[in-house]
């Protein structure tokens, strides 16, 4: 047997949290001295006590673990509960790391405020891009809505190119509508997930609906298509030629054909513009100061930004972004 103080030295813990245990009847020793009164333990209560300290600081209160340790949870039934409640924390922490990137966006706002000058802003046209794209819906424009969404879209169009064997011609390109509103008779958008709807030939959305229809666009070129032997369905290019009714047209390859869209996205007449350097959870200082930038100097946005992805390493610090903001004299 051990005293509580060598069996608190191999459990990790202090003798004073095993008085509180025995206090408790988590953990009794296997032992008191009727005359001193001091506790002894044998080493296969170590399992007891590694149960209660991994439940304890997985979140469970103590009277909560003393219910599941009474009911002798088997240990893949243990195991199965610290996997879910491990998960639970890890969401609880990639939703805390969200927030406090958000935080320090708005302080790095803060911060440089008044700071862009006007060599960073230049203001020019952009020209028509043959777009392969999946679309799907945002809850609002924060960055915090905009990323859970737009990131997997771009990992399964990706996937879905490099399956068709079409490769890509450049960049990356997304760009941003107001959701239609419900019954506008909207259909969804070919290359959609499921409930995405597309924008455009549909009423915008109505006020106080925030929804947004994300575009995950790569630049491809009519001869990538050929070459991979992909048909689109559809004409992708608006009538008028002024503005682009979101969705396009369908690639067809057969029954296992890819999912995506193909659209030629037009080039806006004057667009001010300006390069962010950095995760785009950072976006928000950026775009801020474009924003300064177009009332400062006598214009007015006629839209949302596009966003032209020039350089995307592995390391997201790395990552280097052209917003492209459709903006008229005022």
């Amino acid at each position: 047997m051990f005293t509580i103080g060598d069996f608190a030295r191999y459990g990790r813990v202090s003798a004073r949290m095993l008085r509180h245990y025995d206090a408790l009847g988590l953990l009794r020793p296997a032992r008191t001295d009727p005359f001193s009164g001091y506790r002894y333990y044998e080493a296969a209560q170590l399992a007891r006590l590694n149960r209660i300290i991994a439940l304890k600081d997985l979140g469970f209160s103590l009277q909560q673990v003393g219910a599941i340790l009474t009911e002798e949870v088997s240990v893949p039934e243990l195991r199965g509960m610290l996997r879910l409640r491990r998960a639970e924390l890890e969401a609880a922490l990639t939703a805390a790391g969200a927030r406090l990137a958000q935080v320090e966006a708005r302080l790095r706002t803060i911060e440089s405020e008044g700071r862009m000058s006007a060599d960073d802003v230049v203001v020019k046209p952009t020209g028509t891009v043959l777009l392969a794209e999946l679309t799907g819906i945002a809850a609002g424009y924060g960055p915090e809505d905009i990323g859970p969404v737009i990131q997997p879209l771009y990992t399964e169009l990706c996937r879905q190119l490099e399956t068709a064997g079409v490769t890509p011609a450049g960049p990356g390109l997304a760009y941003y509508e107001d959701a239609p509103t419900a019954g506008s008779g909207s259909e969804r958008p070919a290359g959609s997930s499921e409930g995405s709807a597309g924008g455009g030939s549909g009423s915008t959305a109505a006020p106080g609906n925030e929804a947004i229809v994300v575009h995950a666009g790569m630049v491809i070129t009519r001869e990538a298509l050929d070459k991979a032997g992909l048909t689109v369905d559809g004409s992708s290019t608006p009538a008028d030629g002024s503005a682009l009714t979101a969705g396009g047209g369908a690639v067809t390859a057969g029954a296992d054909g890819p999912g995506f869209a193909v659209v030629t996205l037009p080039g806006l007449d004057c667009a001010a513009t300006v390069v962010h350097r950095g995760p785009m959870s950072r976006i928000l200082p950026t775009a801020q100061n474009l924003a300064h930038w177009i009332d400062a100097n006598g214009y007015r946005s006629a839209g949302y930004a596009r966003e032209l992805y020039l350089e995307c390493p592995p390391d997201q610090e790395e990552w280097v972004t052209e917003l492209q903001e459709p903006v008229t004299r005022a």
